[in-house]
This record gives structure tokens, sequence and C-alpha cells, in this order.
């Protein structure tokens, strides 16, 4: 048997494979972009067939660098929502729709009830999955009358490599149409979209076996061929376990384009304050909270209004390491700046789709240094919102934050992060907590390891641990009862704002 794993992210920009070894870290690493498309405002669709040509080259370069009979198994985590409509040839009726296409706001509130976020976990929201089909069947219903498949990314990927039609119940999961008690299809809310629960994946437990590689894919990528392919996770979820979220108290809060928290839960619970996955071990779940502006927010606002260029004065420096060695000179408060985080609307706790971001109390002190610390510490106060809601929710604390993602690089936003929620946090070992967690699933579904979670709990570390300043921690707080009022404040204004944002000139 072999003595490691390959573990495939197929991202919303990316696919990234990295071969790991029983004790977490990452042998080799490959890497293919690819885009997506935006024919109307709101809208993001992308070609499936992107998926596969670049999840063949990423795992052609990490595989270059290893002796590939080593390999004991492959699995894949990936975005969420997204899905795709496919006849039964197995080529799509349309492109794909994405996680972050907003366009069944229409649908949300027709359909969305307290029913569906029972069953679902999903508070009614225009990332699930099961409105967009809504949407699909209203203005698209030739797509809807000829599909014969309904893919997530993870089965679309596996029925490549395996030729089964087959996928992870914590892939299938975002998309809205499963039991979360049962871990099975629903097929009400399956009829509801006109469409029968054959056109779906079969689904199994994250871990399991689903097939084995097939000879000619095989060839294609240089792998042994029958290599077991076993179900993965969505990406929120893999990072979960990747961290080593296997246990009540714990939580893992990933700071990347989006910043996505999971509070690790042994008993089903819904409410609007978060969304419930299904967790990384069989029969557990992650309560979720989630905002789509996390180092988009970061990256838009330097790149857009900076006016610092890539290697600013001939060093070897990103443009936001100088605009945080600015920011970090600056009081708590930015002197009175506050954003609200909202370029992308907001999910938890208000699933409001017509949000947006704000700067709060300008002023003519007020310059790009002000600007950015107002924006990172408007994130921090964001999570400070979604994670208290979420604690009142299920009456419980969490007492220790594991942090992964783009953002952890920066030791100001660590800083703050502790600060404002008045607990520590832990830094992953592993930057690419992500891939290491369905890393974990593959050793796990390989028999490398006995279990779930015995491969979370040796394949996963920790790093630099952030520790709040109680001085600190009481001016956020003063503050936070300040941020805690905006969004109210402005919501029916948001919405009158709504019919201008894409009038034409």
């Amino acid at each position: 048997m072999g003595d490691l794993v390959l573990a495939v992210d197929c991202s919303t920009t990316a696919a990234k494979a990295v071969v790991w070894d029983m004790q977490g870290r990452a042998v080799s690493l490959g890497r293919a972009g690819f885009g997506h498309a935006a024919p109307q405002p709101g809208w993001g669709e992308q070609d499936p067939v992107d998926w596969w040509t670049a999840t063949v080259e990423a795992i052609g370069k990490a595989c270059r660098q290893i002796d590939t009979s080593r390999l004991a198994a492959l699995s894949i985590t990936h975005q969420r929502e997204t899905f795709v409509c496919l006849d039964r040839a197995g080529h799509a009726l349309r492109p794909a729709m994405l996680w972050l296409d907003t366009r069944a706001t229409d649908e949300v509130a027709r359909y969305g009830s307290e029913r569906t976020h029972a069953l679902t976990g999903k508070p009614p929201n225009t990332a699930t999955s099961w409105f967009k089909l809504h949407w699909l069947r209203r203005h698209e219903p030739r797509i809807i009358e000829a599909t014969a498949r309904v893919a997530d990314v993870h089965s679309y990927l596996v029925h490549r490599l395996t030729g089964e039609w087959a996928t992870s119940w914590g892939s299938v999961d975002p998309l809205g149409v499963l039991d979360m008690r049962s871990f099975g299809l629903e097929a009400g809310l399956i009829g509801d979209i006109g469409l029968d629960q054959g056109v779906f994946p079969q689904v199994h437990a994250p871990g399991t076996v689903l097939g084995r590689m097939r000879p000619d894919i095989a060839a294609e990528l240089g792998l042994t061929p029958g290599l077991p392919v076993v179900a993965g996770l969505g990406d929120g979820q893999a990072a979960g376990l990747g961290a080593g979220i296997t246990r009540p108290g714990e939580a893992y809060l990933n700071l990347g384009t989006g910043i996505v928290s999971g509070t690790f839960s042994a008993d089903y619970r819904t409410d609007r304050s978060f969304r419930t996955m299904s967790g990384g071990v069989p029969g557990t779940y992650l309560l979720e909270t989630f905002f789509g502006g996390g180092t988009y927010n970061v990256t838009w606002f330097t790149e857009r209004f900076s006016d610092i260029g890539p290697q600013p004065f001939g060093l070897d420096l990103i443009p936001e390491r100088i605009l945080e060695a600015a920011a970090s000179d600056l009081p708590a408060g930015a002197e009175g700046l506050l954003a609200l985080p909202y370029l992308t609307g907001v999910l938890t706790p208000y699933w409001d789709s017509n949000a947006r971001g704000v700067l709060f109390g300008l002023s003519p002190r007020h310059g790009k240094a002000h600007i950015f610390r107002a924006v990172i510490e408007g994130l921090a106060l964001e999570q400070r919102l979604s994670t208290s809601g979420a604690e009142q929710a299920i009456g419980a604390r969490t007492e220790c934050f594991r942090l992964m993602g783009g953002g952890t690089r920066s030791a100001l936003w660590c800083q703050i992060m502790a600060d404002v929620l008045e607990r520590p946090v832990e830094i992953a070992r592993e930057a690419e907590a992500t891939c290491l967690g369905a890393g974990m699933l593959a050793a796990a579904g390989a028999g490398l390891y006995g279990s779930i979670t015995e491969a979370s709990s040796e394949m996963s570390a920790t790093g630099r641990t952030y520790l709040p300043d109680p001085g600190q921690s009481a001016r956020y707080s003063d503050l936070f009862e300040v941020y805690r009022g905006l969004y109210p404040a402005l919501q029916s204004h948001f919405t009158r704002l709504k019919d201008f944002q894409h009038e034409p000139a």
C-alpha cells in the first residue's frame, strides 16, 4: 500500500493538487487557473470542462515530482453550491451556475420557507442551488426538461475519473436538496423543481471509496490504474477537517476570499444566524457563518485606491504590506472610521444580497492607512457579529478559533481578530488546510488511518497563537456597539439603492 495521498481542490478560480504524507506535510503541489463569466450583473457562470482540464494539469504538475506508485488514494474538495445540468452523454446543457451567482432573488422570496430551512439547514439565500434550479425552471424550462444529470463539481470530476455517478453527501449538501438529518436526497424538494431524484448522483459518506480510476484516465495522468477515489467534501467543510476541528467547542476561521467560520456540532441545529453544513466526520455538523467579502475587500481597496504598484520602491514587497505597516501605527478604531464589508452582499446573519459596502465616519484626517485598517477591523467586527449570534443560538461559547487562509499572512489582521473576538486565535500550520482536509479523507478511505478523526488528529497541527489584548478588546467592544447598528439603520436604503446600481448611463 502507498504511503502518500493526492488531494485536489477545484475552487472558483483554479484547481490545486497537493500530495500529502501521513504527517500532513505537503510533498508536492501543482496549480492551474481558469476563469468565469458574468453575462449580466450578479450572474456567475463557468464551463465545467475547465474544471477537468485544470484538474488534469494540476495533477500532472504535482505528480511529476513524485513516485506515483506511492499514492494510496485520491480525494476531492471543491467550490460548493456551484452545479451544472448535463445531458445523457454528460455534456453541459448550459454553463455551470456558480455559488456567487445572485440572480435567483425572486425565487428566494417565493420559495424560501421555514420548511426548507428545517430540512436543509440553509436559511433562504441566493447561494443555495435549489433556488437557482427554480430560476432555470422559470426562465430556461427547456434546460430542466433536457437535464439527465445535475452534477456538483465533485461528482463531475469523480465521473470523469472513475465513470461512476457518485458523490459525497458533504458535496450535495450545499445544493440544498439533502435531508440533513438522514443525509439522503429529499425527494419532495427535488420534485418541486420539476426533476426526479435519479438525476442527482448517488450520495455516500465522506471517506467512502466511490470508485477506482479508469485505466485510460490513469494513463493520461501518469497514475496507477485502479487508484481509489475517495468521497470528499465542499471546501468549507474540508477546511475545518484540515484544521483539526472534530470535537465540540472547536471552530475554524478561514480568512480567504470570503470569510467562513465553522463550529463543530454533534447534533443537528438550525438558526438564521448560521447555516448548517454536514461535517467531515460522518454524522456530524458544522454550524457555519459566512460572508463573501474577506480578502476580496482588501484586494479591492489595494488595487483600486492605494496607487501602490507591484514591488514598490524596488522592494520585494506586496502593496498590502506597506499599507499594513502604516495601519499598524493607527489606534484601534482607525480614528473614528468604520467599514461595513458588504461589497458582495451579506449572508449570515442578515441574508441580504442587496446590502453593499459602506465607509462610515469619513473626515479630513482620514487617509489610505485609515481606510485599510477600517476594512480589516470591519471584517473582524462582522465576524464578531456572526459569532455572537451563533453562540447565542446554540448556547455555547467557542473557546478558541483556528485560523487559515491568505489573511493569516497579516500579523495585524490576526491580532485584530484576537482582540475583537476576545479569545485566542491559533494559526493552522498548513496554509492549504482545505486541500489537507481532502488528503485526510483519502488517507482514512485508503485505510492508512483507522478513522477520519484519527487522520485529522495526526495530520493537523498549529503554529503561532495570538492572544487578545484586554485594553484593545475593551475599545473594540465599544466600537462594536456602533458597528452592529449600521446595517439595521441602512437596510431599507440598500433595497431602494438596488435600482440605481445597474442603471445604464
